[in-house]
Parts: C-alpha cells; sequence; structure tokens
C-alpha cells in the first residue's frame, strides 16, 4: 500500500440562505439554511507517508499546519483507526478563501474520504460525524454530498431532493472575511435552538430564488458596501436574486442557464471587475 494515492474533488457550496439564532454555551451558534454543492473545485490528494502528517498546498497563505482543516481530519482519523504511521495530503486549490464558499471544509471532508479509501477502515457513522463536526461546522455537510437543509451548528442534515438546477455568478471581493469577527458582529445572545420549522422543498426556480436571504449581510453592510454594490450590479446583469454566501466574502447571483451566468459575468468583468481585484466565477449546481 505504501505509496499508493487517491485524489477526490471537494466542491464549493453555496448558503442559499443563512439564518443565525441565539449562541450556545460552547460559543457557537444555532444556524439554520440551505445548502447546495456547486462544481468548483479543490482537488485533494491522500497518500500513505513513513510518519507524521504533511500537507501541501498550491495556494498562498493557506496554512499547512495542524491550523489546516485537512491536518485536523488526518489527526483524528489516525487517532481513531491507529494506520498508516503517516499521511501526506496535496491540495490544489480553486475555492477562494475566507469567501464562504466553503473550500477549507470541503477539502477536510475529502480528506476523510480519501483516507478511508486508502486504508478501507470506515468509522461508524456517528464517529464519523464526531470528527467531521470537530474539524469544523461545514464539514458535515460535504460528506454525503448533495443539497441538504443544515440545522443545530451544521451537524443536523436533512436531505433535499434536488430538482431545479441553476447556475450561478459568484464574485469574490478583493476581500476575504473572517468567520469569527461576522458572528460576534452579529452581536447575538445566548439562546435556545430556534423551534423546527417545515424542510423546503423546491419545485421551480422562483422559489429557489425566493428563498436567498444571509442574516451575516447585516453584520457586514457597514463597514463592505462593496457586499450591496455587488448584489445590486448581479441583479442589473439579470440574475433572479443574489445574496451572501457564508459568512462571505463571496456574493452570488442565480441564472437559469449557463448561456445567461456567462453572460452576466462578462458584463460585471467590463464594468471593472476586475480591476476592482475580483475573481468572478460560473458554477452549476450539483
Amino acid at each position: 500500500m505504501m505509496g499508493s494515492a487517491v485524489s477526490f474533488l471537494a466542491p464549493a457550496k453555496l448558503n442559499l440562505s443563512l439564518q443565525v439564532f441565539g449562541k450556545r454555551r460552547d460559543g457557537y451558534h444555532h444556524v439554520r439554511s440551505v445548502m447546495v454543492p456547486v462544481a468548483l473545485y479543490d482537488e485533494v490528494t491522500v497518500e500513505e507517508a513513513p510518519g507524521g502528517i504533511r500537507v501541501d498546498c498550491d495556494a498562498p497563505g493557506i496554512p499547512t499546519d495542524a491550523a489546516n482543516s485537512c491536518h485536523k481530519a488526518a489527526a483524528l482519523f489516525l487517532a481513531w483507526a491507529g494506520t498508516p504511521a503517516g499521511v501526506r495530503i496535496r491540495i490544489r486549490k480553486a475555492i477562494p478563501a475566507e469567501s464562504g464558499l466553503g473550500g477549507g471544509s470541503s477539502d477536510a471532508a475529502a480528506a476523510l474520504k480519501g483516507l478511508i479509501a486508502l486504508t478501507g477502515k470506515h468509522p461508524p457513522p456517528e464517529a464519523l460525524l464526531v470528527m467531521a463536526v470537530r474539524i469544523g461546522a461545514d464539514v458535515p455537510f460535504f460528506l454525503p454530498g448533495g443539497a441538504a437543509l443544515v440545522e443545530g451548528i451544521g451537524e443536523r442534515l436533512t436531505p433535499l431532493p434536488w430538482s431545479v438546477p441553476f447556475h450561478a455568478v459568484i464574485v469574490r471581493p478583493a476581500f476575504g472575511l473572517p468567520t469569527r469577527e461576522g458572528y460576534a458582529r452579529l452581536g447575538r445572545e445566548p439562546g435556545d435552538p430556534p423551534p423546527r420549522g417545515p424542510v423546503p422543498s423546491f419545485r421551480t426556480f422562483p422559489e429557489v430564488a425566493a428563498v436567498v436571504r444571509n442574516d451575516f449581510e447585516a453584520a457586514w453592510g457597514p463597514s463592505h458596501p462593496e457586499i450591496a454594490a455587488i448584489k445590486r450590479e448581479l441583479t442589473s446583469a439579470g440574475a433572479a436574486a443574489a445574496g451572501l454566501s457564508g459568512s462571505g466574502s463571496a456574493v452570488f447571483g442565480l441564472f437559469t442557464s449557463e448561456v445567461a451566468a456567462r453572460e452576466a459575468r462578462d458584463k460585471l468583468s467590463a464594468c471593472g471587475g476586475a480591476g476592482k481585484g475580483r475573481t468572478v466565477f460560473v458554477a452549476r449546481s450539483l
């Protein structure tokens, strides 16, 4: 087995909706979110090593030490499995960091899948969920794949059969936004989880567009007016709805077709988007 390697694609996600409720005693917040994976991918390769955990990443500024989500995933998995002696993880980044697109969490989920494939050892579902939550609140979402209603701190998933495909124009401004600061700015008081609501279903594109909302827009709006500006640009370019993903900084607009999305991307680029340090992607729902 030594020297063998496995690779997994790690998709980004969009929070079509994200509501933040009271703060828990452990410092996390109760959330409710409709999350959909999209076809913007990192690639994570996992291979056996003689010992230790080594993480390599082709993107500058991404930590490769114990702060890296894949490093955390490997440490937890090796502690549970007791094998292999060590592991090397290579990350090829396309999902920008501090964007609310879940890149680090998706990478960690891909690392766990890689370790399972490499060793043939599969943790019981409960143990795997505990590992995922310890790495980060969004990691559980990426393990099964597919759209989901996400509640709790991210560990409670209700799969949503997704029959309404869409394309998104995703704009990542020149700045990233730290998740911890975003929650602090929301200023939520300690509180109990919200009452369980109905599980949404989406049969038409207008129903998908109607759900778009994000509580973090109010947190960041006063200090980062470009978020609202990008939303206006996307809707002016034809997006049925536009919103912030996760705790930011990426903003997305929803379109019914790839042609419409690419036309909108070109409009935003023609308005000087690249000159503002933005990165613009077109991605379809998965």
